[in-house]
């Protein structure tokens, strides 16, 4: 399909840039830490990664762990990094990922995050309705010079986010109440 010959050029472009670091990778050029998984190789990285765009950026970071809307504690999501204000209210936040070289490119080169995380994006402002910009973060530490690390920035003010926000919001309290009737019907 014309999706994986486009991510195979991709994954040609990181064969001849991408350099050996202090990280092991397995056989499918994957890095690895003691042949942990995906998620904990991300897991991994996402300290180095918010280090290097507090340090970019001057922004003072704070981790999290679930935030949750102010109208319903059943819709929420897990920030990689808040981004502190001097009024305590959260105008901005980080999402890091840490893909595979060639998904990293792809990322930096289309200047888009791949479709299989927009979603997630869009969750950010569904959640926090004071978020204003979303960085969306990439991070490879086998990519040199600057373009190891990058973000696209994400406003709430885009056309596409904010057409998007509304909709996932609705689907999800439909989905919610759904669920409720569920658990009512099966608890009862």
């Amino acid at each position: 399909t014309q999706a994986e010959k486009k991510l195979e050029f991709y994954q040609l472009i990181a064969d001849r840039i991408a350099i050996d670091t202090k990280y092991e990778y397995d056989e499918n050029d994957e890095i690895i830490f003691n042949r942990q998984s995906m998620m904990d190789r991300g897991h991994s990285l996402e300290d180095e990664a918010a280090g290097i765009f507090a340090e970019r950026t001057g922004k003072s970071l704070l981790r999290v762990g679930i935030c949750v809307r102010d109208d319903n504690e059943n819709i929420g999501q897990s920030p990689d990094r808040l981004i502190q204000s001097s009024d305590g209210i959260y105008r901005e936040a980080l999402e890091i990922k840490c893909l595979k070289s060639a998904k990293h490119l792809q990322a930096l080169i289309e200047r888009q995050i791949p479709d299989e995380y927009f979603s997630q994006a869009i969750q950010y402002f569904v959640v926090n309705e004071e978020l204003e910009t979303l960085y969306f973060a990439f991070y490879d530490p086998r990519i040199p010079y600057d373009c190891g690390f990058h973000w696209i920035e994400i406003h709430r003010t885009d056309k596409e986010v904010s057409k998007r926000i509304p909709q996932y919001l609705a689907y999800e309290s439909l989905l919610l109440k759904e669920v409720d009737k569920w658990v009512e019907k099966l608890t009862f």
